[in-house]
């Protein structure tokens, strides 16, 4: 009954392919790099430093199998040359995660227009990146997966009680650059249906890195059902979801991972 249906193992098999995951070497970016190598991908893992790249590229298991290349994605030229560098290691892409992030300082007091400005280049950072990709897989004839990491910021507004006193509110920029990255996915995940290329975005709920202040977390454990920040590791089920052909039929698709936090 089920000949020539692939068997689920099958779909979130990762073997063969090629992805490229910018800011491989942050908090998030290096769960995404491993989970994609744990599927049998081979592994492009860039960041802005080569050192830092080919340090994330030796975290990996079986790390002869994976790249490090320089990418700053802010810098259009630095983006073109990571990209020919990245197919050049791999030899093709067929998976892209645009996960490069530059926080801003300053919130809706004292944000400057300048600051506001570069946070949004980061958009034009994931575009770039993206057409690279799209027109790589059309010249080739293949397809690809494009992964863009948005937020549930993107979606609702933040708090104002979970950073009062503590810290800077959660940037103004960051907000508008999340809202838009899930704009620009579904706006190009229907132009370029036709060329086999699916775009979709990721967008993790409450994850703080080792140095968010503690009161700031336990304030935010609050506003979630689940009563507690996510783990890293548990992006890691979604990445390959949307990197593998067990969402071949997804695209334009907006994923929270949030703990519930956008169901209240």
């Amino acid at each position: 009954m089920n000949e020539g249906r692939p068997h689920v193992s099958d779909l979130f098999d990762l073997s063969g392919k090629a992805c490229l995951v910018t800011g491989a070497s942050g908090w998030l970016g290096s769960a995404f790099a491993e989970a994609l190598a744990e599927g049998g991908a081979s592994v492009v893992v860039s960041s802005r430093t080569r050192a830092r790249a080919d340090e994330a590229r030796a975290a990996l298991p079986n790390p002869e199998r994976h790249h490090a290349v320089e990418l700053d994605y802010l810098d259009e030229g630095s983006i073109r040359d990571g990209f020919e560098h990245a197919v050049a290691a791999a030899g093709r892409i067929d998976v892209l995660v645009n996960n490069g992030h530059e926080p801003v300082a300053g919130d809706l007091t004292n944000l400057s227009l300048d600051d506001f400005a570069r946070q949004l280049r980061g958009g034009a950072g994931y575009f770039e990146l993206s057409r690279c990709v799209r027109d790589h897989a059309v010249k080739r004839d293949g397809s690809a997966s494009i992964i863009q990491l948005g937020s549930m910021y993107g979606s609702v507004g933040s708090y104002p009680d979970a950073y009062e006193g503590v810290c800077p509110a959660n940037s103004v920029a960051y907000q508008t650059l999340k809202g838009g990255i899930a704009q620009m996915s579904r706006h190009l995940a229907v132009y370029w249906a036709k060329d086999r290329v699916r775009v979709n975005t990721l967008s993790p709920g409450p994850f703080p890195g080792p140095s968010a202040p503690k009161e700031m977390v336990e304030r935010l454990e609050t506003k979630t059902p689940m009563a507690r920040m996510g783990d890293p590791w548990e992006l890691k089920g979604a990445i390959v979801f949307l990197a593998s052909d067990a969402s071949s039929y997804v695209t334009g698709h907006d994923l929270l991972v949030d703990g519930g936090w956008t169901a209240w």
